[in-house]
This record gives structure tokens, C-alpha cells and sequence, in this order.
């Protein structure tokens, strides 16, 4: 048999060793192929080739839309606006747990990669992500700045290299710390919650992340691999699940210990959800005053000019200012307490008595008066406008108002989805009575609460601000301080109760002689003025009227911040005018402050995202009765609660059954002096309490929408029973509260005062003073 010689033997080693060689220099042409493609694909991302590159200037300042904060005078955030609501920290305000939890689950070697972690990326290659993935947090910045997200394959490729470039380039622009840091503040957390100091208040009601535990650190940190899964409002379990993950990484990196891991992981999830819409949260009606307010001044102060020489103005939905506002974020949850618990108390009885009435939620009113109610509802409704912008007639319009929808309605149980027509919604919120209050410090003019209305989403109405509703003997101190500042009358001045005719064509009157009547019909005999006041006695108002005319009470009010019209006619004596509520805090607080009258304030300054000064409050104040008349207004003020409509604020339990469970929270047991004056209009529709202390002046109205919602009567629909308890609720909370150091003392007496408030020294004096006698002859 043939045998193969050496010859061939030499001719196949020969062959393979060149094979070798082939093999060893295609492998190295292919690697460095590849090399070199690596390196033109990142040279030609970061040209631009694969899209738009960030500049230099936007690595250095990368732009976000920033959340203007609104600051109450404590400190605490109570509201923004925004387009993201976004609320940038330092790292310096992250709690060092938190930094651990992100390092150990979403890069562990954060401090030691230069933005791009190569053992990631090969591990990811290598086995085709199932070990992990490989993006660094600087990757994940720069996806979330700049590149966004990816359609199909290609796509996702050029944005890997894109994110790859720009990693690198964060990296050598930022420290690790400010790299974090702007991650943190750029995720999207959802539920309105963008970044982490957002994120800790919606979720945790942390005002400062800096207070975040461990355990909910770890919930925000398992919401960075994709928030919209793991949504702690949705998957509770699974974002729990997720947490313990987070804590488990924390235990392998030695963050924590296993004991302190095992502990942690079977604490309860532990949600404290604080919403921030722009209807949630805490002061919505003075916000919306705020934005109203804001909106004109970036108006009238630009920022600066564009290189086209046009003048920029201040986004306050991007623009990341702070608005620091004169509310105290512990008054304002104590007003929005008080008017809620009133007002769900006081509405049950409302709705206990309208199911007698027959023409319900309006009273003392015709078919045809309803429909005019109906239709000029319809006619302000949001829905019309709406149907009106998608080009409806108004045929359609009114034809759609009887089409039964889907919608969810307020109740004082919490919202109902329920199906009815919107006619029908018209009436069925026409039932609920509303209710203002606002509080004001005298003194200074600084707002400390202001409650708009009973529920911001379902009535947008500000009661405090917008609406202007008949103040009834509310009005009267007014009546009595013109007097007092013009004719030096004591409080224990005498007056007869009978009635007083005036004629037409005197104090405005026309048609007929106006003929004031006392609600008790008793005219026999006579008062002091501080027991007409605390009585609310019309004629003796009258009198007072009679003798120094309607309009030099008309401009005492205007001189005390009111802007409302004031016709100087004699009605005005009976509290006839529509006046706002913040209009009356201001006007009344001009009582507590000696005579001095200071516009109240609502934001005291305006700061840039930078902290620069953009606006200072200028306090505005004059000088408009003396302190003397100031004081002895107070002092008939007083009676009010010691022997009057208000002595409900400092009695027992009521003996009358039937309003005792409508006043809520009596009996309250106030001693300390305060100055106050119900008022009450004439067919019940509106309730009023004023009530004053040293250093606070709070003033609350309570009424229906329409003044045809109303009680039946005045033992319901009276101002001590619609309006002083929620003054009286909110006044205990505040005396419970000793760091806000509400005022218990009596008010400050002017040196040498020289009208006679002593009733009793006065009587011995002179029963009726003869000069002030001839003076009120009729």
C-alpha cells in the first residue's frame, strides 16, 4: 500500500500554519475594524451625524422647567406652579441613604467609572442584557436631558451612542455629586411628582428630602427602573416587592446590615400621598389668587430683553421663582378645618329642613323665578363655553343640558360618580351652602388664612376675594365709629329705642319715608350704645345715621380699604351694601390697629431660582380715625360677646334644642377679651361673624349661592349660628397651638383716654347726659 510521504506532511503543515496566520490577521482587521467604527460612530455622534448634540453651554446648563414654589410665612411649601412640577435640591439635602440606595441598585460602580462602565457593557453584550443592563446613571441623565425616547433598532442604537457621548461628557462637565443630583431632580416619579424633593412630599409628605427614612428612600429608588410599573398608588405590592429589592442591594454593598435589611423589609409600605394638582393640597383658593396675582405682575416687570431687543418675560409655570406669601401654613389647616367641620354639620340640617320645601334648594320663589336661576346658570357655565368653542348652537347647547352624562359630584362624604343631567347638577350644587373666611394680622396686614370656598374642584368660587354679599349689622361699627370719631359719644350714651321716621328726599331715601324696624318690635324705653350694639338694635343704628348722615359713614369705610360702592343712603345704617370679606377683615382690623388702617398683604417677596430679590412688599398704611374712637369701637365690640348676638362664643350649652347640635363645637368657653358683631340679612341668606383679638382679625361669611337658598328662619339662618362657629372652631385650634401666640390679652387702651367706657362710673355721674340728650331730640 502507498504510504504519504514527508513531503506531503511538510505541504499541510506548511498550509495550515499560513491558514493560522490568515486567521490571526483577519481577527486583528476585524477588531480593529471594529475599533475604528466604534470610534467613528461615537466621532460622528458627537458631530452631530445622528442627530442634534447638546452644546457646551447646555452640558454646563442644562435646561428644566422648573415649578415656582409658593412659601407660607413658616417655611412650609404649600403650592406651585408648573408645567413639571419640579422643586430642584442640593446634595447637600439628600439623605446619604438615599445616595446609597441609588448607587447599590442602579450603579455600583458609580465612583469608579468615568461615565460608561465597560464591565456593564460586556456583561450586558456578552449575555444579552438577561445579567443586567449596562446604563450608568450618567447614561441615564443623558438619555432623560437629551436624547429622549427610541422607535426601532436603529434608533435605539444611534441614542445608545448619542447617550454614550454625552455620559462621557457629564462626566468630565460635573462632579459624581451634581451628576446624581440632577438625575434625582429630573426623574419623573409620576402623580404630578417630578424629581425627588416632589417626590418626598406627594408620596411621604416629607416637606425636605432630607427627612426620608430609610424604608422610603428605597421606594424611590425601585420607582427609577420605570415608575409607571411600580406606581405605589396602583401596584402597592409590587412597589413593595421592589423596595425590598432595593433594601436587599443596600445589605450586599454593606449600606445597611442584614439585621437592619431583615427589619426593614417587613415594615409596611407606609404612603402618606399628599397630592400637588393644581386643585389639590392645602390653600387652593389663595393660590389661585396668587397665580391671578402673579400673572399680572410678569406682566408689568420683564425680565430682560432677547437679542432681538424684545422684552422676555417670567414664566411662572418654567421659571422656577419663589413666591414667599404671608399665609401660616398651620392657621390655614386650621381655618380649612373649621369651615369643613361647620359646614357639613350646618348643611345636614339645611337638608333635613328643604325636604319640606316644594321649590327646593330656593325658597319664596315661582316656577318662572327657578327657570331664570336655571338659564342664567347655564349661561356662565364652563360646559357652555366649551360646547360654544366646539362651534355648537345654542340650541344644541340647551338641548344637551337635559342629556343624561356620567360625572362625579362633590358630597361631603367624598366625591359620587353618579349619572344625571347637567340641568340637574345645576340644582343639586345649588343646595350646598358655602362659606369664606379670611384671617389678618392687624398690625402688619399679613393674611395668615384665607378659605375660598367649602371644596376648590367642585366650587370655584371664591367667597373671600371675588364674591361681594350683603353684610347686614355687620356694617353697624362703622355706623357707630363715624359717630363716636365725630361727636366723642361714650358707650353709655343713651338713646330711645322708639322708632324714627325718615323722610323721603333726606339720606337718599326716595318714593317712601323709610321706617327701620327692631327685629324684636320692642321700642319702649332706652339704651346705651353699647347694649344697642350688643343687640344689634336698628332704630338706635337709625339715629346715629340721622344726626351725621350716610356719607361721612360711606367714607370712613373707603378710607378703611373698602372698594366696593357704598350709596350714602340711609339704608346703609342697617348694613344694606355688598361688601367683600376681605374688604370687612381689612376695614375691621383698622379697629384692633389704633385707628390705623393697613392694606392687607398677601405676598411679601418674590425671589428668581436663584434667590435673587425680584419684588419686596411696600407695607401701605394711614391714619383714619383716632385711637381714642378706635378703642371705644372695640370696647362696644366686646359687648358684643359678653351680652349680645355673640355670647355664644363664652356660654354653656344652649337651652334651646332645637340649634344646639347646628352650632358646632359649643359650647367653646372663650374669657379672654374679644371684640366681634354678628350680622344677619333679611330673609336669612346671609350670616356674618367679625371677630377680633389683639393681634388677629378674622372675619367668616356663610350663605347660600343664590340668595334664595337660605334657612326658613333666623334661629338657623341667623350669623351666630351660620357663621360664628366656624370663627370659634378655628379660634380654639389656634389658642391650642401655643407656637403661633394668638393674642389672649385685652386690647390696648390709648393713654388719657377721655371718653367714658365705665358704664357704672357714668351712672353715677349721669344717668343721661343732657347735652347728648338734646342733641338726639327728635
Amino acid at each position: 500500500m502507498a504510504k504519504a510521504t514527508p513531503k506531503s506532511k511538510k505541504k499541510t503543515t506548511k498550509s495550515s500554519g499560513i491558514n493560522t496566520i490568515k486567521f490571526i490577521k483577519a481577527f486583528w482587521i476585524t477588531f480593529a475594524s471594529g475599533i475604528l467604527l466604534i470610534v467613528l460612530m461615537f466621532l460622528l455622534a458627537s458631530w452631530g451625524a445622528f442627530g442634534e448634540m447638546p452644546k457646551f453651554k447646555e452640558l454646563e446648563n442644562p435646561q428644566n422647567d422648573l415649578a415656582t414654589q409658593i412659601i407660607s410665612s413658616d417655611g412650609v411649601q404649600i403650592g406651585n406652579f408648573y408645567d413639571e412640577n419640579r422643586t430642584p435640591v442640593n446634595y447637600e439635602e439628600l439623605p446619604q441613604h438615599l445616595v446609597n440606595a441609588l448607587v447599590a441598585t442602579e450603579d455600583a460602580r458609580y465612583y469608579d467609572h468615568s461615565g460608561i462602565d465597560a464591565r456593564g457593557t460586556l456583561r450586558a453584550f456578552v449575555f444579552l442584557g438577561s445579567r443586567g443592563g449596562a446604563s450608568t446613571l450618567s447614561q441615564q441623565l443623558a438619555k432623560q436631558l437629551f436624547t429622549g425616547g427610541s422607535r426601532n433598532i436603529w434608533e435605539r442604537i444611534k441614542q445608545k451612542i448619542k447617550e454614550w457621548v454625552i455620559a462621557t461628557r457629564l462626566e468630565r462637565q460635573y462632579t459624581k455629586n451634581e451628576i446624581m443630583t440632577m438625575y434625582l431632580n429630573k426623574y419623573d416619579f409620576l402623580n404630578q411628582a417630578i424629581g425627588v424633593s416632589s417626590a418626598s412630599r406627594i408620596y411621604f409628605n416629607r416637606d425636605n428630602p432630607k427627612d426620608l427614612k430609610i424604608e422610603e428612600a428605597a421606594v424611590l429608588v425601585g420607582m427609577l427602573k420605570n415608575s409607571s410599573l411600580f406606581n405605589p398608588l396602583r401596584r402597592p405590592e409590587m412597589v413593595k416587592n421592589r423596595r425590598n429589592t432595593v433594601l436587599s442591594q443596600m445589605a450586599k454593598y454593606d449600606y445597611i446590615t442584614e439585621k437592619q435589611k431583615d427589619s426593614l423589609q417587613k415594615l409596611p409600605l407606609g404612603l402618606d400621598y399628599s397630592p400637588e394638582g393644581h386643585n389639590d393640597g392645602t390653600a387652593t383658593y389663595f393660590r389661585e389668587f396668587v397665580r391671578s396675582w402673579m400673572s399680572k405682575w410678569v406682566k408689568e416687570n420683564p425680565k430682560g430683553l432677547d437679542e432681538d431687543g424684545d422684552e422676555v418675560y417670567y414664566d411662572i409655570y418654567r421659571d422656577g421663582l419663589r413666591i414667599n406669601v404671608t399665609l401660616d401654613s398651620r392657621m390655614q389647616k386650621y381655618a380649612e378645618e373649621a369651615v369643613s367641620e361647620h359646614m357639613a354639620n350646618l348643611q345636614k340640617e339645611f337638608d333635613k329642613q328643604e325636604k319640606d320645601n316644594k321649590t327646593s334648594p330656593f325658597r319664596d320663589l315661582s316656577k318662572e323665578e327657578v327657570d331664570r336661576i336655571i338659564k342664567r346658570s347655564i349661561r356662565s357655565s364652563a360646559r357652555r363655553k366649551i360646547l360654544l368653542d366646539q362651534g355648537k348652537s345654542e340650541d344644541e347647547i340647551i338641548a344637551s343640558f337635559d342629556e343624561k352624562t356620567k360625572m362625579k359630584v362633590f358630597s361631603w362624604k367624598g366625591e359620587i360618580d353618579t349619572i344625571m343631567t347637567p340641568k340637574d347638577s345645576i340644582l343639586y350644587y345649588k343646595q350646598f351652602l358655602r362659606s369664606g373666611l379670611m384671617s389678618m394680622e392687624p398690625q402688619t396686614g399679613h393674611v395668615r388664612a384665607w378659605v375660598g370656598g367649602i371644596d376648590s374642584n367642585h366650587f370655584q368660587y371664591d367667597h373671600v376675594y371675588q364674591g361681594a354679599r350683603q353684610v347686614g349689622s355687620t356694617f353697624k361699627p362703622f355706623v357707630y365709629a363715624t359717630a363716636i370719631d365725630q361727636l366723642k359719644l361714650s358707650p353709655c350714651d343713651t338713646l330711645p329705642k322708639s322708632q324714627i321716621t325718615i323722610p323721603v328726599g333726606s339720606h337718599g331715601v326716595v318714593e317712601v319715608d323709610w321706617i327701620p324696624k327692631n327685629s324684636d318690635a320692642d321700642y319702649m324705653g332706652y339704651m346705651n350704645l353699647k347694649d344697642a350694639l350688643a343687640k344689634s338694635v336698628n332704630t338706635i343704628s337709625a339715629r346715629l345715621l340721622d344726626k351725621i348722615g350716610p356719607e361721612p359713614i360711606a367714607q370712613l369705610a373707603r378710607k378703611m380699604g373698602v372698594t366696593s360702592d357704598i350709596l350714602p343712603v340711609a339704608s346703609i345704617a342697617l348694613g344694606s351694601v355688598d361688601l367683600k370679606l376681605s374688604e370687612m377683615v381689612g376695614a375691621y382690623s383698622t379697629f384692633a390697629n389704633q385707628g390705623i388702617y393697613t392694606k392687607p398683604v398677601m405676598i411679601t417677596s418674590i425671589e428668581d431660582k436663584n434667590g435673587v430679590i425680584l419684588y419686596q412688599f411696600v407695607p401701605e398704611t394711614r391714619d383714619v380715625i383716632s385711637k381714642e374712637a378706635a378703642f371705644v369701637t372695640i370696647n362696644l365690640m366686646e359687648g358684643v360677646t359678653r351680652s349680645g348676638s355673640g355670647t355664644r362664643l363664652r356660654t354653656g350649652p344652649s337651652s334651646r334644642y332645637s340649634i344646639k347640635n347646628v352650632v358646632t363645637g359649643h359650647p367653646y368657653y372663650f374669657d379672654n377679651p374679644i371684640a366681634g358683631k354678628t350680622g344677619t340679612t333679611q330673609n336669612q341668606s346671609d350670616g356674618w361673624f367679625m371677630g377680633i383679638v389683639p393681634n388677629l382679625c378674622t372675619g367668616v361669611w356663610v350663605g347660600g349661592d343664590d340668595r334664595a337658598t337660605h334657612f326658613k328662619d333666623t334661629d338657623f339662618g341667623q350669623g351666630a349660628t351660620m357663621a360664628l362657629p366656624v370663627w370659634a372652631l378655628y379660634m380654639k385650634k389656634c389658642y391650642a397651638d401655643k407656637t403661633l401666640k394668638v393674642s389672649k390679652a385685652a386690647f390696648e387702651e390709648p393713654e388719657n383716654l377721655t371718653i367714658e367706657i365705665d358704664c357704672k362710673e357714668f351712672k353715677k355721674r349721669n344717668t343721661i347726659n343732657e347735652n347728648i340728650e338734646d342733641e338726639f331730640s327728635l
